[in-house]
């Protein structure tokens, strides 16, 4: 099967997203008791019974940390560079940088179910659970500055955060769930990623953003252009597995997270311009992302 038809469905739900809110009535408030549910409670679940389903030794957690460290510190940097090259002002630019670099996991975790099976999801979540904190840190230290936030508040606070970091280490401690506790949040988990992605296909959003085109589009192309050819660039250079290294790129390739939105806004932040932002750079990711993933198999 080619990947567009993998990637269709997921895009699909986007759509249907985007119906339900715009044209069959769903308002805002049920989508954000929706979001709040996923983000809260259905997505640790998902996180937590993905990184616990398979056993991790030390050395390939180390070396996936090691090669998602260097793919966020690449993104990070090349998104905060427009600070010296656009130079927009400092609200926009702590607002759009994020854009630059956070990912759409319940997108992510979707697809690498469909292109890996469970070992594709698997080394999704233990690759999204060393990015959460990272992204988060950059992200809420870049507004932070603006608005006052305290970034080791947030960070503890993170529900992503918390579920990855205990998941992770019963995981190498050799934990196992009991059968009725592992059921429980596989189903919470098959929830989380329907749920999620109708929750990013109503956030989409077309207004706002003016004046600031060039940094909108210096970010847009950071995340779908220049951070999937970095991850080529660090798995070829770390020798990472064929799995690993096509999630690695997966990874890479996904549109900005829908909490880009809610971040900004909960910071003092330009919340319009980043809804544009993930409204664009969601719709580009629909022709980027096949284009990326055949490159990745064909490696």
């Amino acid at each position: 099967m080619s990947v567009a038809l993998l990637i269709l469905p997921d895009f699909l739900l986007v759509a249907l997203g985007w119906v339900l809110r715009q044209r069959l009535g769903f308002g805002r408030e049920f989508f954000a008791s929706c979001e709040k549910l996923t983000y809260y409670v259905l997505f640790p679940a998902l996180l937590f019974s993905a990184i616990m389903r398979t056993p991790i030794s030390p050395g390939s957690a180390a070396l996936t940390f090691q090669a998602t460290a260097l793919l966020m510190a690449g993104g990070i940097a090349l998104s905060w560079l427009a600070r010296w090259v656009l130079r927009p002002p400092s609200i926009a630019m702590a607002s759009a940088a994020q854009c630059g670099y956070r990912f759409n996991t319940y997108i992510g975790l979707s697809l690498a179910l469909s292109l890996g099976g469970p070992a594709g999801q698997t080394a999704m979540a233990l690759i999204v659970g060393f990015a959460v904190p990272m992204a988060n840190v950059a992200a809420v230290y870049g507004l932070a500055r603006n608005s006052g936030g305290n970034v080791l508040r947030e960070l503890v606070r993170n529900p992503l955060v918390l579920a990855t970091t205990f998941a992770l280490a019963l995981n190498l401690a050799g934990f196992q769930l009991p059968q009725p506790i592992d059921v429980v949040l596989t189903r919470l988990g098959a929830a989380a990623i329907a749920l999620g992605i109708l929750c990013v296909g109503a956030a989409l959003s077309w207004e706002g953003g003016q004046g600031h085109g060039r940094l909108l589009s210096w970010m847009i192309v950071v995340k779908l252009i220049a951070m999937p050819a970095w991850a080529w660039g660090v798995a070829a250079a770390l020798g990472l597995p064929q799995l690993e290294r096509t999630m690695l790129i997966l990874f890479a390739s996904l549109p900005t997270a829908s909490a880009a939105y809610v971040l900004a806004v909960r910071m003092g932040g330009d919340g319009r311009m980043v809804a544009v932002l993930i409204s664009l750079g969601t719709a580009l990711a629909i022709v980027t992302l096949p284009i990326w993933l055949s490159l990745a198999r064909m490696a």
